[in-house]
């Protein structure tokens, strides 16, 4: 026993068993670290997990590791330092108290919770992306709609519950009457952000009013493009020269929307200015072909209309109106590419060409007698 007196050695106060203790804590724990992380994964990826996806376990574990090594971390190092105490010679106040010792209980309650709700927000993230991609192989848009709306709202009560729990439990704060405090101030709270509570309630508009679903070709305002994401408060639009806009959801609502995914055809409309040498049969024949090109064509339907409507101050006009058979702006560019070509055929065919802005001058020359 006389060779172990050496273990009650005090130094600080604490007892070289206390650093021991410690020390080993510690290092044990930054061993198993790693494998008790693994663990924790295992056993929730069964719980949330998609098995049917083969790559959805590295998936799983990319989005969770991080934040259950940091609450391990954090909890191996609360339970090493726990067996040692500060030295009483150092007066410090209770952990009831401002000090240091309130400050260090406070800040590791604050990252444990943070890590807490961290990984239940990567949680959410995975259900999310595993729900998107089910949702992708199945014709309905609503799916694609719902989810990631879904996604948002139980984010947001995550992060509202996380709040109210760091604020009773971190903070002591009484949350029952927070809430009263609340309610009163809810007036002013809602006149403050009344742009975003605008946008809210725009999102659930566009979802129960469905003006358009996620993959549908919209046009607001001087914006035309592919609805990619409907979210709290705003929509984003896939343009055609690939740029992402966000457009708050207020704005959706309050302006006019057009659904190009919800016609049936598109429309065309071009004019074709012929030079002023072209003659009466050329101009027939050209508009004939031209009815005929657009009539055929498997891309368009038969409303199509081709006439020769203008004397330009440089051209004779024609004007050549179709529309393709479906609202696919790839068909629509491509149609439209196919018909220019003809058409300028059609006009080289018959031996007139396209006018360009051009003016005549004419002098008079008058001989005086």
């Amino acid at each position: 026993m006389d060779q172990l007196e050496f273990l009650q050695i005090e130094f600080l106060e604490n007892s070289i068993k206390s650093y021991l203790i410690f020390g080993f804590i510690l290092l044990l724990g930054l061993l198993l670290k790693s494998f008790i992380s693994s663990y924790f994964r295992k056993i929730i990826y069964k719980i949330v997990g998609d098995s049917s996806n083969e790559n959805g376990k590295s998936e799983f574990d990319n989005l969770l590791k991080k934040p259950l090594n940091y609450f391990l971390l954090i909890i191996i190092f609360y339970l090493s330092f726990n067996q040692l105490t500060f030295p009483e010679s150092w007066n410090l106040v209770s952990s009831n108290e401002i000090g240091l010792k309130m400050i260090l209980e406070k800040g590791v309650s604050l990252l444990i919770l943070i890590t807490v709700f961290w990984t239940l927000l990567r949680v959410v993230d995975y259900i999310g992306d595993r729900l998107k991609f089910k949702a992708q192989k199945t014709e309905s848009k609503v799916d694609d709609q719902l989810i990631p709306f879904a996604i948002e709202i139980g984010k947001v009560l995550i992060v509202i519950f996380g709040i109210l729990i760091l604020l009773s439990n971190v903070f002591s704060v009484d949350v029952t009457a927070l809430a009263a405090g609340l309610g009163v101030g809810g007036v002013a709270i809602a006149l403050a952000s009344k742009e975003s509570l605008e946008n809210l309630l725009g999102s659930f508009t566009i979802f129960f009013d469905k003006p358009f679903q996620v993959g549908d070709i919209i046009t607001v305002g001087s914006i035309t493009g592919v609805v990619e994401k409907v979210g709290f408060r705003s929509t984003r639009v896939r343009t055609f020269d690939k740029s992402l806009v966000t457009i708050p959801n207020k704005n959706l609502i309050n302006s006019e929307l057009d659904n190009l995914s919800l016609k049936p055809v598109r429309k065309v409309k071009i004019d074709i200015g012929l030079t002023y040498n072209t003659t009466v049969d050329q101009i027939k024949n050209i508009v004939k072909d031209i009815q005929d090109l657009v009539d055929d064509h498997p891309n368009t339907n038969e409303d199509g209309l081709v006439r020769f409507m203008n004397f330009g101050a440089s051209s004779l006009d024609i004007m050549v109106v179709y529309f393709t058979n479906s609202p696919d702006w790839k068909l629509l560019v491509d149609t439209r590419q196919e018909i220019n070509y003809k058409i300028i055929e059609i006009v080289k065919k018959h031996g007139s060409d396209f006018a360009f802005p051009s003016t005549s001058l004419y002098f008079e020359n008058k001989l005086k007698q």
